[in-house]
């Protein structure tokens, strides 16, 4: 069997390295259709920590991928206000809070000690908030493991995370062909091949659509993308010189009429600014929000939203070609990797395509409901000022996504759903960011003494400082991985 990915950019090669890694032994054969590099000098891409699966399952060297990506860890997000609202900052650190006590989880006996004058907040028990601001690098090993988790992951930037990428997949047998452009030939299951400028003929029984613009899905499948409401609708990239020391997190500013993200990568800082509106004063807005000197500047449209199936006959959309997310959060190479991981689990072989066709676009339509709750929850209840904000705070919440803010502001529980993809921690940690502090908790939290419950906190407290103070800082690390190269 051959699958045939039409593409660019690290998508496309991720893709193909994954699903050569993962389907080759049983004899499929995959082929990449290179379309010219879309990216710009300024892109990058946030890997949440889930990456690090895929990246083992290809044989990708950390250290050797940050040498070659020239790029940089990251704990987290921390989102700042500049709009004139004076919102408190909101860090979305990776891994988990806290650690469980007399056999319940963490959070509840926090909702508890708060409402009895607790000081703590929750990112104090959070051992990658705490590293995150103390610019430390959290390298988890079997203590800090009994504690919670600890994650970590990546500030990659775009073009040079798509080269090593590709050097990965071809060296695990991947077929590369380079094109200039594609027209999809139609058959009776939907393509049956890719006739490229050249007059070459790619078949397959499979086509993977890793397009920014669903140029098979969207395009020769005819799949309708149903955009969402969405504030922001320009986007600029842009690079400046990296920072005196690596921050540990990225930084997004919120301004009354958009907001700028910085990534820190080694050698440069990456700014993403988004707005609504002309693209006329875009660059001195983000200038003036990032407060660094731009170069390398691109400017172009922003669209969210997804198809109504991300599987049409035998064409199957992955990251942009199927669902484009908003860019606050960067969750666009997420968005890759679950449609590999469905995939890879709804791979047809020799069984009847049909019905794994309808349980991949079951999972995937759940998958990407969670996360769009999970991004409409952070922009109907952020409090920053400005037209761009009053906007955001009109998008729609899903019946799910409602319901889920009522049970927590109710009782702090997280409503658990199929399809899933981001911890129960990275919700609390948004909604307590968002000012919504449960009201109760469950019964079973009071059978614990009140006292016994502060000398767990304060265990928990000196665990995280210490555990914090003994790791390197996020420089030293990088400089060991440059010199051992």
């Amino acid at each position: 069997m051959r699958v045939a990915i039409l593409g660019h950019d690290a998508p496309l090669w991720l893709a193909a390295a994954t699903l050569r890694r993962a389907l080759g032994p049983a004899g499929v054969q995959v082929a990449a259709v290179a379309l010219p590099d879309r990216g710009a000098p300024g892109d990058v891409w946030r890997a949440l920590p889930g990456i690090e699966a895929f990246h083992n399952q290809i044989g990708v060297e950390e250290a050797a991928l940050l040498r070659a990506s020239r790029g940089a860890f990251s704990l987290g997000q921390n989102i700042v206000d500049a709009s004139g609202a004076n919102a408190e900052p909101l860090l979305l650190a990776y891994g988990g809070i806290g650690t469980g006590l007399d056999g319940e989880d963490f959070f509840p006996h926090w909702v508890r000690a708060r409402h009895e004058g607790l000081g703590a907040g929750l990112d104090d028990f959070s051992l990658t908030a705490s590293a995150a601001r103390s610019g430390r690098l959290f390298l988890p090993d079997a203590e800090s493991e009994r504690y919670g988790r600890a994650d970590y992951g990546y500030h990659l930037p775009a073009t040079d995370y798509a080269r090593s990428l590709k050097t990965i997949a071809k060296q695990l047998g991947v077929e590369a062909i380079e094109a200039r452009a594609v027209e999809a030939e139609r058959g009776a299951e939907g393509v049956a091949a890719l006739r490229l400028d050249d007059g070459t003929r790619v078949e397959a029984t499979l086509f993977v659509d890793a397009t920014r613009d669903g140029l098979l899905l969207r395009g020769a499948m005819d799949e309708t993308f149903e955009p969402w409401a969405a504030p922001g609708d320009h986007m600029l990239t842009a690079r400046a010189p990296r920072f005196a020391a690596v921050p540990l997190y990225s930084e997004t500013r919120a301004t009354a009429d958009g907001w700028t993200a910085l990534y820190p990568t080694l050698t440069h800082v990456h700014v993403e600014h988004v707005w609504s509106g002309r693209a006329g004063g875009a660059e001195a807005a983000a200038a003036a929000a990032s407060g660094l000197a731009l170069e390398e500047i691109c400017v172009r449209p922003v669209t969210t939203g997804a198809t109504a199936q991300s599987w049409a006959a035998n064409v199957v959309g992955i990251g942009e070609a199927a669902v484009a997310f908003d860019r606050l959060h960067g969750f666009a190479l997420h968005a890759v990797q679950l449609g590999l991981v469905h995939l890879i689990a709804c791979f047809p072989g020799r069984g009847a395509m049909t019905a794994r066709r309808a349980e991949y676009n079951r999972l995937m339509a759940m998958h990407i409901a969670r996360v769009r709750d999970f991004e409409a929850a952070h922009l109907t209840l952020q409090r920053h000022a400005g037209p761009f904000w009053d906007a955001a705070r009109a998008t729609p919440l899903s019946s799910e996504a409602g319901h889920r803010i009522a049970l927590f502001r109710a009782r702090g529980e997280i409503a658990p759903h199929e399809g899933e993809s981001l911890p129960p921690d990275a919700w609390r940690a948004l909604l307590i960011g968002l000012g919504i502090m449960p009201r109760g908790w469950r019964p079973s939290v009071d059978r614990l003494p009140p006292a016994t419950a502060t000398a767990h906190f304060r265990k928990m407290l000196g665990f995280v400082r210490e555990a914090v103070q003994s790791q390197p800082t996020h420089d030293a690390v990088l400089a060991r991985i440059v010199q051992r190269g």
